[in-house]
């Protein structure tokens, strides 16, 4: 596992999810600014999560077919880019372009990033994508309580400070050469892959991955959606305790899926998840229907739980499609991800109609769709992958 260019990676990772966890920090604010309905307000995650989630396997498709390394500079700057643009949005319009903007550069970034990680972890795969998931997370994690802290000090036109660690983050890639990875064509590894069965008998486990997927992810963009909306509007607290509800739920989450890969990696992939998914449903109703501190560590509890299976479900989904890792990455972190953002679209019709309270019960739920789901996956699902022998001779195909 080479440690350096992982870590660039990673913090790659984390400048990109600073953004998107700051996204929906800014909601409330920019639903007043521009006195929009739940619905609409909504409607601009689902736009995010089509332009940063569902093209993602577009990009998969090139990544697994040519070099595309050039996306890992480009990502984070115009993640951070869009998403500094947003608060200088004149109209719903404007609003909806920034938030595509970023979105792209997550599309961008996540697949090439996930299949060089892949390359780099040697046989355990879900150990080697936690911690390049551990950049992800603190970014989320990061994300709202400092969209919020600028917000409050320099109202949606704080916005602005984003921007900085997307031009830092392009600088750091431009000026190092470590990140300049290559690996084999399909082609060339399918030779060196031993038969797993036939794609029509990978086909239903990877589709229930990703319908379980789909229900978790919805769970955790409809939390990151509403939360603010309910201490704001609900329970009319000050916009920095939704803040830190929302950071310390990501923050736990960063734990969790540092901590979900080695132990799906001793335990079994399987076990951990259905163990994640299960227990999450119980946190959240915990969390609703206690208060204070209390009510903080059971959210901060669902977090580390939903987001700890993050990792392993794309090891699972990479081992299913071993010969187009990147497209399989683009689809676990991106389509899967981007239909469950639809879903947090239809939540804020429901919220508009039966309130916020309704809406996140109804959300509470979602993990138990995923659990059931996800217990029919066969699994472990035996397969040789071509593993590049990076520390032997590092100028091996695995790297120019």
């Amino acid at each position: 596992m080479n440690l350096k260019i992982l870590l660039l990676l990673t913090a790659g990772h984390f400048v990109t999810d600073i953004n998107t966890g700051a996204l929906p920090a800014f909601l409330p604010f920019i639903k007043e600014s521009l006195a929009l309905s739940y619905t609409k307000a909504a409607s601009i995650i689902l736009i995010f999560n089509i332009t940063s989630s569902v093209i993602q396997p577009i990009f998969g498709y090139f990544s697994d077919r040519w070099s595309v390394r050039w996306l890992l500079p480009i990502g984070p700057f115009l993640a951070s880019l869009g998403l500094g643009l947003l608060g200088l949005g004149p109209s719903y319009a404007w609003i909806l372009l920034f938030a595509s903007l970023s979105g792209i550069g997550q599309a961008s970034y996540h697949p090439e990033g996930f299949k060089t990680v892949n390359f780099l972890s040697g046989q355990k795969k879900a150990t080697g994508i936690s911690f390049f998931h551990l950049g992800g997370n603190l970014g989320f994690a990061v994300g709202p309580i400092l969209a919020t802290l600028l917000f409050t000090h320099y109202g949606l036109k704080g916005s602005l400070w984003f921007i900085l660690p997307g031009i830092i983050m392009l600088g750091v890639f431009l000026f190092t050469t470590q990140w300049k990875i290559k690996v084999s064509p399909p082609a060339i590894k399918a030779k060196h892959l031993a038969r797993s069965g036939s794609s029509a008998q990978n086909l239903l486990p990877m589709t229930l991955l990703l319908l379980a997927v789909i229900f978790r992810s919805a769970t955790r963009l409809s939390l990151l959606t509403f939360i603010p909306f309910y201490f704001i509007t609900v329970l009319n607290h000050d916009p920095l305790v939704a803040g830190k509800y929302l950071s310390f739920f990501l923050l736990f989450g960063t734990i969790g899926v540092v901590a979900g890969g080695p132990l799906a990696d001793r335990f079994g992939y399987k076990r951990t998840v259905l163990v994640s998914l299960g227990l999450t449903p119980v946190f959240l109703y915990l969390f609703l229907f206690t208060s204070g501190m209390l009510s903080l560590v059971f959210f901060a509890g669902a977090g580390l739980l939903i987001i700890s299976s993050n990792s392993v479900t794309m090891a699972m989904g990479q081992s299913f499609m071993p010969q187009n890792v990147g497209m399989a990455s683009g689809l676990i972190l991106g389509l899967a991800m981007g239909v469950g953002g639809i879903g947090t679209t239809v939540l804020g019709w429901v919220a508009d109609l039966f309130g916020v309270p309704f809406a996140l019960q109804l959300i509470f739920i979602l993990p138990l769709f995923a659990f059931l789901i996800f217990f029919f996956i066969p699994y472990p699902h035996h397969i040789r992958l071509l593993v590049p022998n990076l520390s032997r001779n590092p100028k091996s195909p695995g790297i120019i």
